[in-house]
Order: structure tokens, then C-alpha cells, then sequence
């Protein structure tokens, strides 16, 4: 049970340090806390944890013209940070975790300055149809964070620039451009600053909680393990991923997002598979190359390996694993 609520917010631009003392957030968080932590990046693509970033992102281009790259901790898929942007984060142990309550929370204060917002599915929050926030999740030793975007000015055309949709998912979407999706919230309340919309998120964040809430006492940040979590999450073997030399892709788009898995056969077995995909569900998404490594590259033998480790999960993952074993029957004609 929630017994207090804690507040903090950063004026550093840079995601690495941000990600990193989100996560720091995230596994000190204290039982019976819930931190609100609010940030902002500079000209930045944030890539989803199983993200191929080659293909979200024009890499080369984007670093030289000054953007920073970054991969974070939640699935889901890419998305473009600037200052017309804040970025918001609750850290809470996994017995306090509610993402309706959580939401409510962004829902309430965007409400407050007068704009008519919905949750939408279960990752995005809409006005009048067009995304304003796009959330996500991930959990660690029994910790959670939940954490989203939400745009009050961002710059739409270096938006299109630099991200690369696919045009599947647009279609999946029923738009044409991710610009025809989204909406800044300054268009509903023209001249909105991330003060007065911070200062709207915690007022509803206490009113939500139904207490006041504290600002997080700094003697609780422990330097040198953020500055190590820094290093880890700014290097290139964390944001690019590991690429292998594959002789077999398989490709598929599905309800809960895309899948695209490489897999390096040798001698009739598979030695070495990663998965690529912009699904919610992070942690099964990375587990597959280490399920499917050592099977014999046949369609039947693969798909009931990945159903049978997801037999006793819940019904969204069954799921999951039922769309991929299908995809690998038909695409490598085992089935």
C-alpha cells in the first residue's frame, strides 16, 4: 500500500544520464513509495529494448548532425525526444505497481489545462484521436517503472525526419505518416511551458495518491552507481545490439507489434538467433535467441519449443508465442 509519494525532476538534456538514474529510481524505490520522476532529452531518438536500430533510426546521419541514440530498458517502439517534450516515470515495487492508477495520474493533470484525453489500448493516451503519449514498462527485482512521453511542442517535421516507421505499422495504424497521428498539446492550450505542465502532474499525482507529496531527498542518489549505469547505457554494445552473420530471416507484423528474427544455421541446427521487435513485452522478446539456440532448424521442432516455454504464461504471451510459432511454420515451410 502506498504510504508516500516522492517527486523529482532534472534540468540535464542528456538520456543517458536520465536513463540511468531512472533505472536508480526504479530499483531503490522504497515499499509502500511511489516516485514521480520528471525529464527531458535534447534531439534524441529513444529506441525500445529489442529495437534493430538501424532500422528505426538513419544512425550515421542523426549522430552527425548532433543527435544522441538511445536504447532504453522498456519494449515498445521508437520514438523522438526534444525540449518540446517531458517525459514522465513512476518507480514502485511491484506489489504497489498500478498502471490504471498511474495513468490516471496523466490522464487527470492533462485534463486540468483543459484538453480532452483518453487512454487508448494500453500504451497510449490520445486526444481526439491523435497521440499525445506513447507509455511503456519494464520490471527488475521486483521493481517497476512505467514511463511515457508527452508532447507539448515537439518539432513534427525533425520528428519525420529522423525516425524511419515502417510502413506496415503506419498501415496498422490507418494513417499515412507518423505526423498524421500525433498531436502536440500545444495545440489545445497554446503556449503551454513544462512548468505549468509539471506542476499540473503534481497536483494530480497527489490527488490521485490522495496525500502531498515530497520531494525525493537527494541524499538518496548514489553517484558512482548512476555514473556506472551512464557508461553502460551511452556504449555502442548496449545501443546498437549484437548483429550476427545470419543465413535466415523470418517477418511478420502482428496485432501486438513486429518480429524479425535472424538465425544463424549451421549444419542443420540453429547456432545463434536474435529477435528484433517493437512488442510490449521485452522480456520474452529477448529470451527467444537463447530458446532457440541449438534446435534443429525445422519449422515444427522451433515453433513447439517457443509454445512450450510459454505454456505456463499468461494469456498475452501465449499469445504471443502461438503468432510467432505460426510465422515459423510457414516461413520455413515446416508446417
Amino acid at each position: 500500500m502506498i504510504s508516500a509519494i516522492k517527486t523529482i525532476r532534472t534540468d540535464g538534456t542528456v538520456p543517458y544520464d536520465n536513463l540511468a538514474l531512472e533505472e536508480f529510481l526504479t530499483l531503490h524505490a522504497r515499499e509502500g513509495e511511489c516516485i514521480l520522476f520528471l525529464w527531458q532529452n535534447r534531439n534524441t531518438v529513444v529506441i525500445g529494448r529489442n529495437q534493430n536500430a538501424w532500422e528505426e533510426c538513419r544512425v550515421r546521419t542523426f549522430r552527425e548532425s548532433g543527435g544522441y541514440l538511445a536504447r532504453r530498458l522498456s519494449g515498445g517502439g521508437a520514438v523522438y525526444h526534444d525540449l518540446g517534450n517531458l517525459n514522465f516515470s513512476f518507480a514502485v515495487r511491484k506489489p504497489d505497481y498500478d498502471t490504471v492508477r498511474q495513468s490516471e495520474v496523466i490522464l487527470r493533470a492533462v485534463r486540468m489545462l483543459g484538453i480532452p484525453a483518453e487512454r487508448t489500448g494500453r500504451n497510449d493516451f490520445e486526444a481526439e484521436g491523435r497521440k499525445f503519449s506513447g507509455n511503456a514498462f519494464y520490471e527488475q527485482k521486483g521493481c517497476c517503472c512505467h514511463h511515457g512521453t508527452l508532447m507539448m511542442q515537439v518539432d513534427l517535421n525533425r520528428l519525420e525526419q529522423v525516425l524511419t516507421v515502417p510502413a506496415a505499422k503506419l498501415r496498422s495504424r490507418g494513417v499515412s505518416s507518423v505526423r498524421a497521428r500525433v498531436v502536440n498539446l500545444t495545440e489545445y492550450v497554446p503556449g503551454l511551458t513544462r512548468e505549468a505542465l509539471e506542476t499540473a502532474l503534481i497536483r494530480a499525482f497527489e490527488d490521485v495518491y490522495g496525500m502531498p507529496s515530497e520531494a525525493l531527498e537527494p541524499e538518496r542518489l548514489d553517484g558512482e552507481e548512476i555514473r556506472r549505469e551512464t557508461e553502460r547505457l551511452s556504449s555502442d554494445a548496449w545501443i546498437l545490439g549484437r548483429r550476427i552473420p545470419f543465413t535466415a530471416a523470418l517477418e511478420e507484423r502482428f496485432s501486438w507489434g513486429g518480429i524479425r528474427m535472424e538465425l544463424s544455421v549451421q549444419g542443420g541446427n540453429v547456432e545463434e538467433a536474435v529477435c528484433w521487435s517493437d512488442a510490449m513485452d521485452e522480456t520474452f522478446i529477448a529470451g527467444i535467441g537463447r530458446r532457440l539456440a541449438g534446435c534443429p532448424y525445422d519449422g515444427d521442432v522451433l515453433a513447439a519449443r517457443l509454445v512450450q516455454d510459454a505454456a505456463d504464461a499468461g494469456p498475452e504471451r501465449k499469445r504471443m508465442a502461438e503468432d510467432i510459432a505460426r510465422m515459423i511454420r510457414v516461413q520455413t515451410m515446416g508446417g
